[in-house]
């Protein structure tokens, strides 16, 4: 049975949203290449919601591409405590390390993207036991995940797209469609958004009228930043921890 490969251009910032649409076309697998994805099909899929990604089909001998893809998302240790697996690893978890596991491609928020890394160390930085956390765009949940494993007291998720809100409900049942703007003032100690730079700028008054200590990432630079308390940066990606209200 021949297999369907499609190689699809996109930028880095696009490869998440893209992956989750992979997915819901039914793809057997996604591989990351320069400048795009390779994505795996056992028929041929509907290109026309890929148009814009300037998708390539063609037709290769059967080879095991969905184990070719568990391949390419092995286990990692983040920062110091955190171990990422997909949900196919027996990996045994290493000393003093809390596992975290995310099914790659389901919704936006991949363990293995630097952004996401940023975050958890971030939050691994600053999230005190008893926290609050707001999590803004909550995606596939993992961030929702982490802060929950610190020992916050509370964390609730919020994203307007309904799909991931659904997904990350399975492991972050406190989660809603909307945005921070729905939020009481002072309600959280910690507000974190992996976004874009211009999303995280246009919710930033919100963010921090909302939470004293504001977690940002999501893009490579942000021009006209504010003053950070903290600033770190992974593979050109940028992570900014600011303080709130």
């Amino acid at each position: 049975m021949p297999t369907y490969a499609v190689r699809l251009r996109c930028a880095p910032s696009d490869d998440d949203l893209l992956s989750a649409q992979l997915w819901e076309l039914g793809t057997t697998g996604i591989l990351d290449e320069p400048g795009g994805l390779l994505a795996f099909f056992d028929a041929p899929p509907d290109l026309t919601a890929l148009l814009p990604f300037s998708p390539e089909i063609e037709t290769l001998e059967e080879i095991d591409w969905e184990r070719r893809t568990r391949d390419s998302f092995p286990p990692l240790c983040i920062g110091e405590r955190f171990y990422l697996v997909p949900p196919w690893s027996e990996d045994t978890l290493p000393a003093g390390r809390i596992r975290l596991v995310v099914t790659p491609g389901m919704a936006c928020g991949t363990g293995w993207h630097p952004c996401t890394q940023l975050c958890l160390e971030a939050l691994e930085r600053h999230l005190k036991p008893g926290d609050r956390v707001l999590d803004v765009g909550v995606g596939s949940g993992i961030l929702s995940q982490a802060a929950l494993a610190l020992g916050a007291s509370k964390v609730v998720g919020c994203d307007v797209d309904e799909d991931s809100v659904r997904i990350a409900h399975e492991s972050q049942p406190d989660v809603f469609v909307g945005s921070v703007d729905a939020v009481r003032d002072g309600g959280f100690d910690v507000a974190i958004a992996n976004i874009s730079a211009e999303i995280c700028e246009d919710l930033l008054p919100d963010l921090r009228r909302v939470a004293r200590t504001v977690i940002l990432s999501g893009f490579e630079q942000w021009p006209d930043a504010p003053t950070a308390v903290q600033h770190l940066s992974k593979s050109g990606w940028q992570c900014l921890v600011l303080s709130g209200g």
